[in-house]
């Protein structure tokens, strides 16, 4: 390796003094301002990795959700799947080391990886439509070019396009192809051979209100218009003309403040969308006739999902293992309604999509989806084998059908990561097919009403969790104090749990009615307040 290009090009890119950042299921994220020299160095990690796996690897600038002023960086391993755990700390390493350290901590890195750094590196770059990421992804160009690595830069793509390109390159194909125009293309395919068979008529039905939160996936949806059918009809708004990117907009404000965006007009009864920021996440809602609003989050979209599944895996008739994976934070009545009226299996596992994703690789068919609207399905290798051989061979003609249906639906679903497009599209095609309204749909089960706090205190290290995050270990008497909480309300849950990237604890709490999950998340916030060492003034009433 030429460590007197790397002393150069470092140089060019220097580490503010002081500045300690975390590598976490987001990658990093940052004030702008301060992640020239992290992007530079995950461009240095980009090539390693591609060396370490003889793979693409994918590099993407963005900082979802955030405010159009942050930035950030997360890389993407070689089948479209996020960056290996032991690579996350890796990259933590190498974004926090000194100048004079660098040379040091990548030959570590080599030698523990086993890089051969003879062998050639290639990385996909991606990046969303702040006013920071083309000058960022420069630097990470940077970084790559002192390893001698090849690059391919898309410019401004949506995270699951970048995600959807590395898996295409590195199955050379069978995944699809690596453009735009051949993600486009597959996913418009899938799409009008599934609403194809749709016996649903009138236009009403089409219609679709998209909030794109002033980011990339308007840019990218304007782009993927020619090749919807005419009977499509989207309507793009936050387009990022006028506003700025996630400000009163997207999937993320219309979730945790449960009202719509600005910048969107609706009417009673019209079905309107969210996307995120880098458009890996989708929320759905509506308003009714008396003006209240209805948000549809990723639980309601999991349920519509595993109903239009389950039927259809009942019809091709195969021993095929199906389950739903949520984290704590799902609604306790859809998790109920999953699995006493669908009889489809739920496992909870912790916060985090990796975690998430992990689990649904255990089942033929895994549908997971957080409840902040980010999401997808997994098909086995074994399980995507069967159903389309069952397309060419089946002699029977309910069956054949069914597992045609379910073959569009593997191609439309972006398996790799949360897809807001492709989801868009599953979710529009199943109301197509079932003849569902949007009302209807959110009438499957009433959501528990609940509440989200969080609390200050000055070491988040001093709560540890266990079952999936449900239950506090420590500190002492914490939960206990929890479970006497949660017995005063009925169809009551309470837990807590330390933020991933701050000094707060998160509380989440479900009850019967509004007025007692408050005053529930209330008491719990005031135990976490008193045991784990709560900072500034007792958390007040809501």
């Amino acid at each position: 390796m030429d460590f007197e290009a790397l002393r150069k090009y470092s140089a060019l890119h220097p580490k503010p003094a002081g500045l300690t950042l975390q590598y976490g299921t987001a990658g990093f994220r940052s004030k702008a301002e301060q992640l020239d020299h992290v992007v530079f160095r995950m461009g240095l990690l980009a090539g390693l990795r591609s060396k370490a796996v003889t793979a693409t690897i994918g590099i993407m600038v963005t900082a979802s959700h955030n405010p159009e002023e942050d930035n950030g960086v997360k890389l993407v391993d070689p089948l479209g799947e996020m960056l290996h755990p032991s690579w996350e700390e890796y990259a933590t390493q190498l974004a926090n080391a000194e100048e004079q350290e660098l040379q040091k901590v990548i030959t570590e890195i080599c030698q523990k990886a086993a890089v051969n750094l003879h062998k050639d590196a290639s990385v996909f770059i991606g990046r969303d439509t702040r006013p920071s990421s083309e000058k960022l992804s420069q630097s990470v160009i940077d970084g790559i070019q002192v390893l001698g690595g090849q690059y391919h830069d898309y410019g401004l793509v949506t995270t699951p396009q970048l995600h959807y390109m590395v898996c295409c390159q590195n199955t050379q194909g069978q995944y699809g192809k690596a453009t735009l125009e051949g993600y486009y293309e597959k996913l418009s395919k899938s799409f009008m051979e599934l609403i194809k068979q749709s016996h649903c008529s009138g236009e009403y039905q089409r219609h679709l209100k998209i909030d794109c939160a002033n980011g990339i996936g308007a840019l990218k949806l304007s782009e993927m218009k020619p090749y919807f059918p005419q009977e499509v009809l989207i309507h793009i708004y936050n387009d990022g003309t006028k506003e700025k990117l996630n400000h009163l907009c997207g999937a993320d404000f219309v979730k945790v403040h449960q009202k719509p965006p600005g910048g969107l007009d609706m009417k009673p009864n019209e079905r309107c969308c969210s996307f995120d920021g880098d458009a890996d996440r989708i929320v759905y809602y509506y308003k009714d006739t008396a003006g209240h609003f209805h948000l549809i989050d990723g639980d309601k979209i999991a349920t519509l999902i595993s109903i239009f599944l389950k039927e259809l895996l009942a019809k091709v008739k195969q021993d095929f293992k199906m389950a739903v994976v949520q984290t704590a934070y799902a609604n306790g009545n859809s998790t109920r309604y999953l699995q006493e009226t669908l009889k489809v299996p739920v496992h909870c596992v912790k916060t985090g999509v990796k975690h998430l994703h992990h689990k649904a690789q255990e089942f033929d068919v895994g549908v997971y989806f957080e409840a902040n609207g980010h999401g997808t399905v997994l098909f086995s290798k074994a399980a995507e084998t069967k159903i389309r051989q069952l397309v060419k061979e089946e002699k029977d003609n309910g069956k054949r059908e069914a597992a045609k249906m379910l073959e569009n639906t593997i191609d439309l679903i972006n398996q790799t990561v949360g897809d807001a497009v492709s989801d868009m599209l599953v979710i529009e095609a199943i109301l197509a097919l079932k003849g569902l309204t949007v009302q209807q749909w959110d009438a499957l089960y009433a959501d528990l009403p609940n509440r989200l706090l969080k609390v200050q205190v000055a070491d988040r290290r001093v709560i540890d969790t266990t079952d999936a995050e449900r239950r506090a270990l420590t500190p002492p008497g914490l939960q206990e104090k929890i479970d006497a909480l949660v017995k005063k309300y009925k169809l009551s849950r309470a837990f807590v749990r330390p933020s991933g990237t701050e000094d707060v604890v998160r509380i989440y709490a479900e009850a019967d009615t509004q007025e007692n999950a408050d005053a529930l998340a209330h008491e719990v916030s005031l135990a976490v307040f008193h045991l784990a060492g709560g900072k500034g003034a007792p958390p007040q009433p809501i």
